[in-house]
């Protein structure tokens, strides 16, 4: 990752592209002012690449370092020394420079932008099914999402925090048929609702999916026994002896293919499927009293939801159902048509030919008049821009199976003339794998997120514990401060690997108190605050005419790299660069600490400067873990 102290970078750049004449004898591209990052061998604190300059000057790398470097070194007062090197030019700035710029690291405002500066972005996350509880693999997506959220408001941006919830379809029914069919009655008469088993709605409606799959595979079996003893129905029966036929002299791997498209052709034709079918369709039509299960069933996960977000410490200000938005993007589908964007097949289905730009052809309406998602997505992305005029783009955080989807998604709101296809970004992140492997929701198996919060606080709890560093703290905070350590754990995991990459989640590991883990980062928050109780009142104003160590100046860069932190982070749509710029801080802070006397130091001047020193750390590393939704305790 290069980053370096942008501003002294600007001023170099700006200086260079001012006085071009005097330096070169003529007006020069900003491109030919290239800056690399100072290798870890050589003096410097800046590296300018002097190659692009020889051609002009015309003589040879070294000299041409040596004219720059004297040029830049007599009217810039913060640069110490020069060193000319093989083509390039490592700068050094003063002590008095990062001692200034230190002083400035301790404003509350350090690195963030004006909300309102930069253009209104929509980032949606979350996207919940309501059949089921949320699971591990809802937490990368949310944690990414509620971050990357944060850190374009940072960065300036408006943002409005979306998600759209999917609300209908034949997995809803499922839920709602199994618990209509084998709910079990109490002493009362009552089926089962989160009021009378006092499990959460969402876990209850998730029960009945798993039971769903339960009986129907049950009655695959009934169905495959009745097929193998002949009685097999007019519509299924050629596919059925093709697939049979097939089996011979396959080997293992082969036959169990064939086995899975047996089971899954007995499955279209199981009855719960099919009264799964009739459900939905008469869920469209509004039948009454398949509305008003739904909405009730609806209601427990929503409430399950909202809980769930509550641990989580995540929100949203605008909320868009799958039920409101699935017609939309049927008119758009027609405008289309006329403009020669989409075309009709003799089926009367309809599609994008999308060939010449290395993709394939796309349906965007069933022959018989349905939407399929991507018309939905069409007609849901052009409604957020009507809602809101003044968006510039959107992020859609979502997992990387996904990415065809969204190029094709962005390349046919451009062709439809939608000029802010342009600034919509698909955040593609990878799966999180157990030991055990992927996750299967229908078969019960999946990482419930309830329960891995809650386990994730249980043991930072009992870590926190036998540590006994809280003795004297009340119980009610001491609770408070489980969670807080252990979703830093949990959230810190998740985020700091970069979301293209596929993960392996370890619970352990993330509440590790050594390494790259959120409690590491929150006890060395916690240990700078504990510093800075102890010290008492100190002075606001550093003396920048003192010299600097080493580990401080070291520091005092690491420190001065926030701004363009949040800055790459909000452009490459990654927490992952603000979750380890803030490993890689403390880590820095801990050498300072280690190797220079802070209380005991007997020069009141130096003790303060490092006090307030470290009193800018403590600040940036709050705001980095406040952007990933991650709390900085001030004691643990």
């Amino acid at each position: 990752m290069r980053i370096l102290n942008i501003t002294m970078e600007n001023r170099i750049k700006e200086l260079i592209l001012a006085c071009s004449s005097e330096l070169f004898g003529i007006e020069i591209s900003e491109n030919l002012v290239q800056f690399q990052p100072t290798r870890k061998d050589v003096d410097g604190d800046l590296t300018l690449v002097v190659f692009p300059f020889v051609k002009i000057l015309r003589c040879s790398p070294e000299a041409a370092g040596e004219q720059i470097g004297k040029f830049l070194s007599d009217k810039i007062d913060e640069i110490s020394k020069y060193e000319p090197l093989r083509g390039f030019l490592n700068i050094t700035l003063n002590d008095t420079y990062w001692l200034s710029s230190a002083q400035e690291s301790l404003s509350d405002s350090f690195g963030l932008k004006k909300e309102g500066s930069e253009p209104m972005m929509m980032v949606e996350y979350a996207s919940p099914n309501t059949n089921k509880p949320l699971h591990l693999g809802h937490l990368r997506n949310i944690f990414l999402g509620d971050a990357v959220s944060s850190i374009l408001k940072a960065n300036g941006h408006k943002v409005i925090r979306t998600q759209i919830i999917n609300d209908r379809g034949i997995h809803i029914c499922k839920s709602m048929l199994a618990w209509e069919k084998f709910s079990p009655l109490n002493e009362k008469g009552e089926k089962e609702t989160p009021q009378n088993t006092g499990l959460k709605g969402d876990k209850l409606v998730g029960k009945y999916y798993v039971e769903f799959d339960k009986q129907m595979n049950a009655e695959v079996e009934v169905v495959l026994s009745e097929w193998e003893g002949g009685n097999i129905a007019a519509g299924v029966q050629e596919e059925y002896l093709k697939l049979k036929s097939a089996r011979e002299g396959k080997n293992d791997a082969q036959l169990k293919d064939i086995d899975a498209k047996l089971k899954e052709l007995a499955k279209n034709h199981t009855p719960l499927l099919k009264e799964a079918k009739e459900m939905l369709i008469k869920w469209e039509a509004r039948d009454p009293q398949v509305y008003l299960l739904w909405s009730t069933m609806n209601g427990w996960v929503y409430d399950g939801f909202d809980e769930t977000y509550k641990t989580m410490g995540v929100d949203f200000d605008k909320l868009y159902y799958e039920s409101d938005t699935y017609l939309l993007g049927k008119d758009v589908v027609s405008e289309g048509l006329e403009k020669g964007v989409f075309y009709r097949k003799k089926d009367g289905s309809v599609w994008i030919d999308l060939t010449e730009e290395g993709l394939d052809e796309k349906i965007v309406l069933r022959s018989d008049g349905t939407a399929v998602y991507m018309t939905q997505d069409i007609g849901t992305a052009i409604e957020r821009y009507k809602n809101y005029p003044e968006l510039s783009g959107m992020v859609y955080t979502v997992g990387n199976e996904q990415d065809y989807h969204f190029k094709v998604l962005f390349l046919i709101l451009k062709k439809l003339g939608y000029s802010w296809a342009d600034n919509c970004h698909h955040l593609s992140y990878g799966m999180v794998d157990l030991p055990t492997g992927k996750m299967k929701s229908r078969e019960g198996t999946v990482v419930d997120a309830d329960d891995l919060m809650k386990d994730v606080i249980s043991k930072a709890a009992e870590m926190t514990k036998e540590r006994g560093h809280l003795d004297d703290m009340e119980e009610g905070h001491k609770q408070e401060l489980y969670q807080q350590i252990g979703l830093a754990g949990l959230k810190y995991y998740l985020i700091k690997v970069d979301p293209k990459k596929r993960m392996m989640f370890n619970p352990e590991e993330s509440i590790d108190l050594n390494g790259n883990t959120g409690p590491f980062i929150q006890y060395t928050h916690a240990r700078i605050c504990s510093l800075l109780k102890k010290a008492g009142k100190i002075d606001t104003k550093m003396n920048t005419k003192l010299t600097l160590l080493p580990t401080e100046k070291e520091l005092i860069k690491n420190l001065v790299k926030f701004p363009r932190i949040i800055s790459e982070s909000a452009e490459s749509y990654s927490p992952a660069v603000i979750a380890n710029y803030c490993y890689e801080l403390v880590k820095s802070y801990n050498q300072f600490y280690q190797n220079v006397k802070i209380l005991p130091e007997n020069e009141t001047e130096i003790r303060n400067n490092r006090l307030l020193i470290s009193k800018s750390t403590a600040k940036v590393i709050d705001h980095s873990l406040n952007l990933l939704g991650i709390y900085a305790p001030n004691r643990m």
